[in-house]
């Protein structure tokens, strides 16, 4: 796949990692952009999860990984491919999440600095920008990282320690989107409120 020769339990491991990494560096971005934003002043939690993990930011590497990691040889075109495809993501996820079916809204670009090219708040130059320049790192640092750890004769404690993680990631996100309204619990957000943390919602 991609020219990458893996067996199964390198596979999995590569995209278990793959998934918390991806997923976690979305939100440690967004926590430091959005206190940038409100002038240093206020840390703001994102994400709906109990970790620090955004979901989308995994679709985004994803993307990435699929579309641009075969073009690696050729930087430029990794880099708009990159802006290209996650820009694309954001401006759908926004407009069918948020402006169609009326849910949470997590981003606006009208409230925002540096909110230059915005397109009805869903996506600005900036953020495609930045989403390129992740593609970079994440094509030419992390996935090589990632095959190299993958690689090492401590595969098997690996593939169990990323399958653990990747599990507790993705039964939090399962959590916050489904099992508490069915249950009529309180989902992460409600419960970090409640402990005085601060969220950027925009609706």
């Amino acid at each position: 796949m991609l020219d990458i020769k893996l067996n199964k339990k390198q596979l999995i491991t590569f995209f278990s990692l793959f998934i918390i990494i991806t997923g976690i560096f979305g939100w440690v971005y967004e926590v430091l952009f959005y206190y940038l934003n409100s002038g240093f002043e206020t840390f703001y939690l994102r994400g709906r999860n109990f970790l620090p993990w955004i979901n989308i930011y995994v679709y985004g590497g994803l993307l990435i990984f699929f579309l641009a990691y075969k073009y690696r040889k050729k930087p430029i075109l990794v880099l708009l491919i990159s802006m290209i495809s996650t820009g694309i993501l954001e401006f759908l996820t926004g407009y069918i999440l948020y402006g169609k079916l009326g849910w949470t809204k997590y981003w606006d670009y009208n409230k925002e600095i540096l909110n230059f090219g915005n397109i009805g708040g869903y996506i600005c130059l900036r953020s495609v920008i930045v989403f390129g320049i992740c593609g970079i790192l994440l094509v030419y640092v992390i996935i090589p990282l990632l095959l190299k750890i993958v690689n090492t004769k401590y595969i098997k404690v690996l593939f169990i320690i990323s399958i653990i993680l990747c599990s507790i990631f993705l039964i939090d996100e399962i959590y916050n989107l489904f099992i508490y309204k069915i249950f009529n619990l309180s989902n992460a957000i409600e419960i970090y409120k409640s402990l005085g943390f601060k969220y950027m919602i925009f609706s």
